[in-house]
């Protein structure tokens, strides 16, 4: 396993109440509350007996002065993104934990700095002098062990603290179990005798797996030293969001990707701006009757702004197929009943970022790009010219038959795969599978000898060898295999069996019989 990566951590205490409270410590004796329980208090409450977790009648009860408020989680994030703009400023890459939690890659600020210390000094410095002097940084092998060194410093040591690399286990082994986050895990290890970090870090892996799940192997791997928390990229700036409202309503998808080529120049210019490049956007069409049609749309390196015009245009089409009345002139009413909510035009349009990543992480290449930027430009130029949906990429799903297998998902987008493929499929056809899948089961005429029709009974058993398929002599074939599906819905119901025919020009077919007709799912090449 790869050594986790350094990290700076900025934790921000008590920030809930520092979001509302807007000021820095220290408070008088304040809480938040939500949904009757403490959830967040200041120090000068927790010296009085308050906690969290507390019901608010017991809480009141030790500290008859202390202030309730209640606590708004979108305030939280709208608070700390002044913040995040501040470090970002002074060294881009940050990611948003949560709120009051912040990391960055160690390697460039200390790189610049002369050292983790002092890049950490560096850091608080000039939080501090924005206003945030209560900041501490923990440096770390990964995120999990970085916040911890900012969260147990003795409160006399400098507000930084730094693990040498290699030293996480040491230093996480004295730590409570509870620092997990996993109150249930905690209890049971505290229960059978193991109340520190260190002693749950000597337990046997397998035996960890086997007991706890998925979720227990991965605290005995933090709890270890590893970090299996991956970093998420921050959120965008509501300010790179751009908006544009016409006159009027426009129907052709030309005119409105024409109309918002300057409004896609100008978030790419934002993001510049903030040192940043989007990975994933969504658009809002927003119709003659106050309609809106959101899509969000993913990139599989970074979007420029002819990418953004070409999802505004591929959406509209989208859109106008969806709706038949739309395909003439903006504003022909439709003879139907319903023509006056139908699609007549757009008459805005809106992009916002929804995830967006360092720039520095998509820099070009020193002596030119590499093959795939190459194949995703040439990829982006065929989707251009012929539509969206003209370069698929393919996924394997569960299922039966092998259309529900196959998953063709648009380039660029994230494959969606309903139906797991590692669970059991009892019907499903074992590999080899065929080259070619036909999207629709074709039909074909399969005989015996003589002409006979071919069928199989409830048992099993073949009324004749196969010996024709569609005029061409078969020279070998297996089978039968049953496949039933969806015996509890009338609609969906399948039921029949499978062979793997060969004709005489060596093609190869899977073939599907049922109820005495034959049909093609796939050929093998």
């Amino acid at each position: 396993m790869d050594a986790p990566a350094r990290m700076h951590v900025l934790w921000f205490p008590d920030w809930p109440l520092r979001a509302v409270l807007g000021s820095a410590p220290p408070h008088p004796p304040t809480a938040l509350v939500h949904g009757n329980t403490v959830v967040a208090c200041t120090g000068s409450a927790r010296a009085l007996g308050v906690r969290i977790g507390q019901r608010r009648r017991l809480a009141q009860g030790r500290a008859p002065s202390l202030r309730m408020l209640p606590h708004d989680p979108a305030q939280d994030e709208r608070a700390f993104l002044p913040v995040l703009r501040l470090i970002e400023a002074h060294a881009p890459g940050v990611h948003l934990l949560r709120p009051g939690l912040a990391a960055l890659r160690s390697r460039g600020i200390s790189r610049y700095h002369g050292g983790e210390a002092e890049a950490a000094s560096a850091l608080l410095a000039l939080l501090a002098e924005a206003g945030f002097p209560e900041t501490r940084i923990g440096v770390a092998d990964g995120v999990f062990t970085g916040e911890l060194a900012a969260r147990t410093a003795p409160p006399d040591a400098p507000p930084w603290s730094v693990v040498p690399s290699g030293d996480s286990q040491a230093f996480l082994a004295p730590l409570p179990v509870s620092v997990l986050g996993d109150e249930e895990l905690a209890d049971l290890l505290r229960r059978l005798g193991i109340s520190t970090l260190g002693e749950f870090a000597e337990l046997d892996a397998i035996a960890v797996r086997d007991r706890l799940g998925e979720q227990g192997a991965r605290l005995l791997a933090l709890a270890r030293g590893a970090d299996s928390r991956p970093l998420s990229p921050r959120p965008p700036d509501p300010e790179l969001s751009r908006e544009v409202e016409f006159d009027s309503p426009l129907g052709q998808s030309d005119q409105i990707a024409f109309a918002v080529r300057q409004m896609a120049d100008a978030v790419l210019l934002a993001l510049a701006d903030a040192s940043a490049v989007c990975t994933e956007v969504r658009i809002d069409l927003t119709d003659d009757d106050g309609g809106v049609f959101s899509r969000s749309w993913l990139h599989p390196t970074c979007f420029d702004a002819s990418d953004l015009v070409d999802r505004v245009r591929w959406q509209v089409e989208t859109l106008v197929e969806r709706n038949p009345a739309s395909a003439g002139a903006a504003g022909h009413a439709a003879a139907d009943a319903d023509a006056a909510h139908s699609f007549r035009g757009i008459i805005g349009v809106r992009i916002a970022p929804v995830a967006v990543d360092d720039a520095a992480h998509h820099q070009p290449g020193l002596f030119g790009s590499g093959s795939d930027e190459r194949l995703h430009h040439a990829v982006s130029r065929v989707q251009t010219l012929l539509g969206h949906r003209a370069v698929v990429t393919a996924a394997v799903a569960g299922g039966r038959m092998l259309t529900d297998r196959q998953v063709l998902t648009p380039w660029g987008e994230r494959a969606v795969v309903e139906r797991d493929p590692s669970q059991p499929w009892p019907g499903s056809l074992p590999g080899p599978l065929p080259a070619e899948v036909f999207s629709e089961l074709h039909p074909i005429t399969v005989t015996g000898a003589g002409g006979l029709s071919v069928d199989v009974d409830e048992r099993g058993e073949l009324s004749c060898a196969p010996t024709v398929i569609d005029g061409s002599e078969i020279v070998a074939w297996a089978g039968p295999w049953p496949l039933h599906e969806h015996r509890w819905d009338s609609e969906r119901a399948r039921s029949g069996h499978r062979f793997q025919l060969v004709d005489a020009q060596h093609r190869a077919w899977l073939a599907f019989c049922t109820e005495g007709s034959w049909w093609a799912e796939g050929r093998y090449r």
